[in-house]
């Protein structure tokens, strides 16, 4: 049912929390960097934060059960949520609840994630008079965008008090092509948490897999971004040397159909398993043999944070943060975007070699849990904002 968000007096204490809202534009249901945003607002220190969260193309609706899973943790963690129903870019006047809000809480931080979230609290932040504003590149991706990168460089770079990248990649591109001061750009690397032990042979047997099947697969929405064509291109290419081969998807999106058709024109369909959104990724990761990541551009994939996470030998393209994440031979095997053959070549030196293979899991394990944890990103951010904040001020911005 749809809930109102209560507005109070603002606090005459100086001392009070700093008052963050989050805004983003989807619920966090599905992709990396929404799941992302919604775990930073839930998990950010209560004794220091007030936490407020805003979706822009939710309605406050949560009846049904994929909204309720979204809200429902940030509620019980005490965080004030918003949905404005926003319905198209023209819909100003569905800002109206988010601007009230900002004004009434004497809101102290408005962190934006995304380019859409990112361009609409450039204009906000400004009228309201929020004295700290930081906007979040999750996925750099503006290359032959020309009006985009204007935006990020003219409109959201001047109006933020920090613009945060996800890699040195991203951060390297948001300078030298868009060329935003590099004093304006600072590298929050993500981070998650241990994935709990994944129940590899309840998933199998669901799927109908047996243990001589080889599985490869992944956890993405099916877009176009995600090169998910490359994937199954790559899977015909390895029918011949592995009969007993199998691709596992687990996501939803636009490009089901087109999956499915180009595994017919194949000759691979019985071999593509699309399973949409699950909620047990740990127990799909566990019944797979091999990752595989066919993207065409990526910031710091939370997909490959978690298998890194459950030891899984990785065979990725080298796109944006994902050099960041995994060394080349080392953690894993990297290979360009669009590149069927060579893909499928790296999924195939992984099924033949499977000891060398596991220990570049082990690896891509230890680095994830030593270098990309989740709290460690979440205590970065409550430093930036306290830092950030003790150089403003409401009435001095």
């Amino acid at each position: 049912m749809r809930q109102a968000i209560t507005l109070v007096p603002d606090a005459s204490d100086t001392k009070r929390p700093l008052r963050v809202l989050t805004l983003v534009d989807r619920l966090g249901t599905s992709g990396g960097g929404e799941r992302l945003a919604m775990e930073i607002a839930r998990r950010l220190d209560p004794e220091r934060f007030e936490r407020f969260y805003c979706v822009t193309r939710w309605d406050g609706d949560d009846s049904n059960d994929r909204a309720r899973r979204a809200v429902a943790p940030l509620r019980d963690a005490g965080v004030r949520v918003l949905g404005l129903g926003r319905r198209s870019t023209a819909a100003i006047w569905s800002w109206r609840p988010l601007v009230r809000l900002l004004r009434e809480e004497r809101i102290d931080v408005l962190h934006s994630h995304k380019f859409g979230s990112n361009v609409w609290a450039a204009v906000i932040a400004p009228l309201c008079r929020v004295p700290v504003f930081v906007a979040h590149e999750h996925t750099w991706s503006f290359q032959g965008q020309p009006v985009r990168r204007f935006l990020d460089r003219r409109l959201i770079a001047r109006a933020s008090s920090a613009f945060l990248a996800v890699s040195e990649a991203d951060r390297r591109k948001m300078i030298e092509v868009e060329h935003i001061d590099p004093a304006a750009v600072r590298v929050v690397p993500n981070g998650i948490d241990a994935l709990p032990e994944g129940d590899g042979a309840k998933v199998r047997a669901e799927l109908g897999l047996e243990a001589e099947d080889q599985v490869v697969g992944a956890v993405a929405v099916l877009r176009a971004q995600k090169g998910l064509e490359v994937l199954v291109r790559a899977a015909a290419d390895l029918a011949g040397e592995f009969p007993r081969l199998r691709v596992v998807v687990a996501g939803e999106g636009p490009e089901r159909p087109a999956l499915e058709a180009l595994a017919g024109e194949l000759g691979i369909a019985d071999r593509l398993m699309l399973l949409g959104v699950r909620s047990d990724i740990p127990d799909v990761l566990a019944a797979l043999d091999v990752a595989a990541s066919s993207s065409w551009f990526e910031g710091s994939p939370l997909a490959m944070l978690e298998y890194m996470d459950a030891g899984l030998p990785i065979a990725a393209t080298r796109v944006g943060g994902v050099p960041d994440l995994i060394e080349d031979r080392r953690d894993g095997l990297l290979v360009e975007p669009g590149d069927p053959k060579a893909l499928a070549a790296a999924i195939a030196e992984l099924l033949r070699d499977p000891e060398r293979a596991a220990a570049m899991g082990r690896r891509a394990r230890e680095r994830r849990r030593s270098e990309f944890d989740l709290a460690a990103t979440i205590r970065r951010l409550e430093h930036l904002y306290e830092e950030l904040a003790a150089g403003r001020s409401r009435d001095g911005r």
